[in-house]
């Protein structure tokens, strides 16, 4: 299992992933995961860039392989649009980027006045939407009417000689066995060890990605401190970061996030056994890549020792 940094475009500036990009490749993490939100999930947290901009940033700073982790492509953003972008992507990270996709979030998704489909629907969407997209990275006008989409004569002239490799997520039976029969790979940011392994005996082995958080502070209480401050939203139960619509609402469930609640999940503070328990967990998951961000203004420190620390004992990659 490889180690790569997850970039955060909630919580972090433009410049800020930048900054952490150059600072991973240097510290020895082998790729990159990059969020791709419209809204964060509530007000400290307080950023919104935009995906497709940062990644044609990122692919000037660093060498390192590139996932979105994870874009959804069947309402606010056309399949025929993020087909575009994701193959552009691929030109300038010279073959180094993975589109990752999932059904999305109420809270990304209805900004534009859009519906909030279901999620047997957006299951639908989702598969037709990875079939838009395959056709156009063909290369050639495509004319398509579907279910859920339409193309007219659509051409992406800007393709690298590969396509573009579709990575789908998965948090559940249902779009797990999506991911296995549609996706490339997979994605999942849990150490769902049931759910890994039905996805691969089911893609007959195909590359899974796991992200996870820490809180490094010089502290594990401050470490929880910024955890239940930044992201309370992760202790949130069930399909709630599926429907919120806004960050308040978020802001207003987590309420009911307290402290005790993230001090017993979070992995928190300077001691590299606890980081390394976590990585060990991905590992016996069956994840071939882990994908790790911190939470709070340490991310240089925590960069610098996962680099130190962690790195090293797993001498670059986990086996």
């Amino acid at each position: 299992m490889e180690l790569g940094f997850f970039l955060s475009c909630e919580e972090f500036e433009p410049e800020d992933l930048l900054v952490q990009a150059r600072a991973a490749t240097d510290a020895g993490f082998t790729s990159l995961w990059i969020s791709d939100h419209y809204l964060p999930w509530n007000d400290a947290q307080g950023s919104s860039a935009f995906v497709w901009s940062v990644i044609g940033a990122l692919s000037q700073v660093t060498d390192l392989p590139i996932t979105t982790a994870v874009t959804c492509p069947i309402v606010r953003q056309h399949p025929g649009l993020v087909a575009q972008a994701a193959a552009t992507c691929a030109v300038l990270t010279r073959g180094r980027f993975v589109l990752g996709i999932g059904t999305g979030e109420a809270l990304n998704e209805h900004v534009f006045g859009d519906r909030w489909p279901g999620f047997d629907t957006r299951l639908e969407m989702l598969e037709e939407s990875v079939e838009v997209m395959r056709m156009l990275w063909e290369g050639g006008f495509v004319s398509w009417r579907g279910e859920h989409y339409e193309l007219d004569h659509a051409r992406i002239y800007t393709l690298h000689e590969q396509p573009v490799p579709v990575y789908v997520s998965g948090f559940g039976p249902k779009a797990t066995d999506l991911a296995a029969r549609i996706g490339d790979g997979y994605v999942n940011v849990a150490p769902e060890g049931d759910l890994v392994r039905r996805f691969k005996d089911a893609s007959g082995g195909k590359p899974a990605q796991g992200g996870a958080k820490v809180a490094y502070a010089p502290t594990r209480d401050e470490g929880i401190d910024l955890a239940h401050r930044i992201w309370p939203n992760d202790q949130l139960p069930g399909e709630l970061a599926q429907v919120l619509p806004s960050p308040r609402h978020f802001e207003q469930a987590s309420e009911l996030v307290t402290r005790e609640m993230v001090a017993d999940a979070a992995v928190a503070g300077p001691d590299p056994e606890v980081h390394l328990q976590q990585v060990e967990a991905y590992r016996e998951a069956g994840y071939d890549q882990m994908y790790v961000s911190n939470m709070g203004p340490h991310y240089l420190d925590m960069i610098e020792f996962y680099g130190r620390e962690i790195i090293p004992t797993l001498g670059g990659s986990t086996s």
